[in-house]
């Protein structure tokens, strides 16, 4: 598991399928980008292939907003994939643009604070952009 604080504070943990953990004391909620994460805990998971796009997304940005929102507030967020590099890096370039980084520099946040593999196609990149022209407005 890796905490990666964003530029305004914000916090969640990213990993990968070998660190799931059901009893897990310090989580409040678990957002997850494969089926086989199958939480017994407050979690949602959402349809996205590996090393592809969410199947909705639309459903998939109000997901991300709703769970960077959860951490803003203060809960103890888990993000992850099976290998938590594309997709769970993915979702962390988009919630670097909503703590403030220029969508043009997401995916290069998330590689030099998380890991120089997140994000691994160029479609998954294409789609962080996507993301920042498309995400619903922030509420405060």
């Amino acid at each position: 598991m890796t905490v990666v604080r964003f530029p305004e504070g914000t916090t969640v943990d990213a990993v990968g399928i070998g660190e799931r953990d059901p009893d897990k004391p310090d989580r409040d909620y678990g957002f997850y980008l494969d089926a086989s994460w199958r939480p017994t805990w407050d979690a949602d998971v959402i349809e996205w292939e590996d090393y592809g796009l969410p199947e909705d997304s639309e459903a998939a940005a109000d997901a991300i907003c709703n769970t960077f929102q959860r951490a803003r507030r203060g809960e103890r967020v888990e993000v992850g994939c099976i290998g938590g590099l594309g997709r769970t890096g993915t979702v962390l370039a988009c919630m670097a643009i909503l703590a403030g980084v220029a969508p043009d520099h997401a995916v290069e946040w998330v590689r030099q604070h998380y890991d120089p593999a997140a994000v691994e196609t160029p479609e998954q990149e294409d789609w962080v952009l996507w993301f920042a022209e498309h995400r619903r407005p922030e509420t405060p």
